[in-house]
């Protein structure tokens, strides 16, 4: 897992206009919040932040104002729908040894049985607890030779040490389907035609 530095300002000025300033200095607004604590309105760098990002549920070492540092993780990012900058961003306080849940992508390896059966990932992030200096990038599951019907609940998968399933053990993650058959598709068109 990273553990990134970045330096943060307290925000002073609230607002949509305060926020377009804040972006226009290539820079983030950004809440941190801490269990009990009021909210902290942050200035963030945004091309640092942008980086740290890339990696899932990265560990960031939060200097704000140039006094000491804290550990946050992100919380809520929101991107701009068409040029995919950040416009805000939400993180929450964590202290080590502290368990946290999260999402972790799961990532499947291997090929299907012949047949050209199709790969669900019913849901390709999976909830987990972790402690918090080490949460995992994610999970790999082999689908090597499964055939259509087969499914892979949360309890086959194996997490990395320390990390607790936060879902029923029966949920499905993934499953395979059987392929559609082309020879309906093409009778439905030839009666189609024919009528």
């Amino acid at each position: 897992m990273a553990d990134v530095k970045i330096h943060a300002e307290t925000r002073r000025e609230f607002g949509k206009g305060a926020a377009r300033r804040v972006r226009r200095d290539g820079k983030v607004p950004g809440v941190v919040y801490e269990h009990g604590l009021e909210p902290l309105h942050l200035t963030l760098p945004g091309h640092e932040l942008l980086m740290a990002l890339r990696t899932p549920n990265v560990l960031i070492d939060l200097v704000i104002d140039g006094e000491g540092s804290q550990l946050a993780i992100p919380k809520a990012v929101q991107r701009d729908a068409v040029k995919g900058f950040l416009e805000h961003v939400d993180l929450l306080m964590v202290k080590r040894g502290e368990r946290v849940t999260v999402e972790i992508h799961v990532t499947a390896e291997g090929e299907l049985a012949p047949g050209g059966n199709l790969l669900e990932h019913v849901i390709p992030t999976l909830p987990i607890e972790a402690e918090a200096t080490n949460i995992p990038d994610g999970v790999t599951v082999s689908v090597q030779g499964l055939s259509a019907g087969a499914t892979i609940l949360a309890k086959d998968l194996v997490l990395p040490a320390g990390a607790k399933l936060a879902v029923d053990e029966d949920t499905v993650v993934l499953q395979v389907l059987a392929a559609q058959a082309e020879e309906a598709v093409e009778g439905e068109e030839g009666e189609a035609a024919q009528a």
